[in-house]
């Protein structure tokens, strides 16, 4: 049944326009505006009626430290700034971090030292010496390339491909340690340079003509004052 009332076709109901007189007013609201503003109505309100039996179940004894580590500004929640350490707290902070660093550089550099000289023990070959008797000039002759020979051959062509790999893979372990010193030397570099600059005293920094060894780094000089 449905089907055949679908098929026959009816007059699309409009609905009416703005009359004449009330054009003033602006734009007649339709049933479509009606319910987007109706849906927004309810919605602020189940918002409010949530909030408000959220306020009556709510226990009075509750407390957290947000509650004295903020404060309301025009109805607003604000929190305080987190950091409020003094100047000397802030240099004993970076006192501790440069100390770091530097445990850090030390620790790198003797594990390159290590790392170094197990590798140059690898490099170097066995100073194995051998006593051979020949009868005459010969015979030495043939000693003496048959010992090339062999040497060539265990130097060259004997290595196993695990251990090969494994140095190769020191080395680049190596070269990534020694990388790794450069940048913590930097840092460290840069962070003494700060911890200075924080400390009282007039000073300026110095164009590149002033300098006697001109730097990529920026380098300062402070005035000298007289000691009591």
């Amino acid at each position: 049944m449905s089907s055949l009332r679908n098929a026959i076709s009816r007059r699309a109901h409009k609905e009416r326009a703005q009359p004449e007189a009330r054009k003033k007013f602006g734009l007649l609201e339709k049933h479509k505006d009606y319910v987007v503003r109706a849906k927004a109505f309810h919605r602020k309100e189940d918002f409010i009626r949530k909030l408000k039996e959220k306020a009556s179940f709510k226990n009075p004894d509750e407390f957290y430290f947000k509650m004295i580590n903020s404060r309301t500004v025009d109805g607003v929640h604000k929190a305080k700034p987190e950091n409020e350490y003094t100047e000397e707290e802030l240099l004993l902070l970076k006192n501790k971090d440069m100390g770091y660093i530097l445990q850090g550089i030390q620790s790198e550099k003797k594990k390159i030292e290590r790392l170094s000289s197990t590798l140059h023990q690898l490099d170097n070959k066995r100073s194995n010496k051998h006593v051979y008797f020949a009868e005459d000039r010969e015979e030495a002759k043939e000693i003496q390339s048959r010992i090339e020979q062999s040497s060539n051959a265990t130097h060259f062509g004997n290595i196993p491909s695990r251990i090969r790999r494994k140095t190769a893979s020191s080395y680049k372990e190596l070269e990534g340690r020694k990388l790794r010193v450069q940048k913590l030397e930097k840092l460290y570099a840069d962070m003494a340079l700060q911890k200075e600059l924080k400390k009282p005293g007039r000073k300026r920094k110095l164009r590149e003509e002033e300098m006697e060894n001109p730097t990529s780094q920026p380098v300062y000089k402070w005035r000298a004052q007289r000691k009591r």
